[in-house]
């Protein structure tokens, strides 16, 4: 029996995954706001793709709980609340605890590399202003996590990261938010890390989320990301 894959089926794929990719993106930085209601033809047109990858890539947010269902056929972001903001907060803090310990208890001189390399990169984006910024940020506080051996553990990480960052820039780039060294919290968190320091380390990169919670949270608190 024949069990090549015809060929149509990988653009299907990309086609799903650029609508997805492009998506995320559109709700992770506010472009979709919180709440509104998805439509598949607005979104077609927007993206200019089918009809059935938008579908498909919406029912791929829900797993991410960046999207909700609201009916049988009907699809909105995700609403934001105080509620919500601190139970991401909370199982960040716990499961990036976890996989910041496993991945220094499993040192290598790779990941140290990449961990140092990954910092620099974003140093360099934070420095110009470069659009690529957000996604170097994200690829720094991944790669701090990514010598352990545990991928639903990465996963789940890297999925509540962009439920975070949502509520980052919704907040926008508040005076308050800007007065904190972001750049030294990050080389410090680094250094304990490199230096295999667990207890340091988790203790920097908790106070780091910490900070950033305590703000956004005052942010919902006063309706600031309404």
């Amino acid at each position: 029996m024949n069990t090549f894959e015809p060929p149509l089926a990988a653009p299907a794929r990309s086609a799903t995954n650029r609508a997805y990719q492009t998506l995320r993106t559109m709700i992770v930085t506010g472009e979709l706001k919180p709440g509104e209601k998805l439509k598949i033809d607005g979104l077609r047109q927007r993206l200019d793709t089918g009809a059935s990858p938008i579908r498909e890539a919406l029912s791929l947010l829900t797993s991410d709980n960046l999207v909700e269902r609201i009916d049988q056929r009907g699809f909105r972001t995700a609403e934001v609340s105080a509620e919500n903001f601190g139970e991401i907060l909370r199982l960040r803090c716990v499961l990036e605890e976890m996989a910041l310990r496993e991945s220094i208890a499993h040192y290598s001189q790779d990941w140290e590399e990449a961990a140092v390399l990954a910092h620099h990169r974003m140093q360099q984006a934070q420095r110009v202003g470069s659009d690529s910024f957000e996604d170097l940020h994200k690829a720094f506080h991944m790669t701090l996590l990514a010598n352990a051996p545990s991928p639903i553990l990465l996963k789940f990480c890297s999925q509540l990261y962009d439920l975070n960052i949502r509520y980052r820039f919704l907040a926008g780039h508040a005076l308050s938010y800007q007065k904190r060294d972001v750049a030294e919290e990050h080389a410090r968190i680094l250094a304990a890390a490199i230096a295999r320091d667990a207890d340091t380390a988790s203790e920097r990169l908790l106070n780091h989320y910490k900070l950033t919670g305590a703000f956004l949270a005052g942010l919902l608190g006063r309706g600031g990301l309404g």
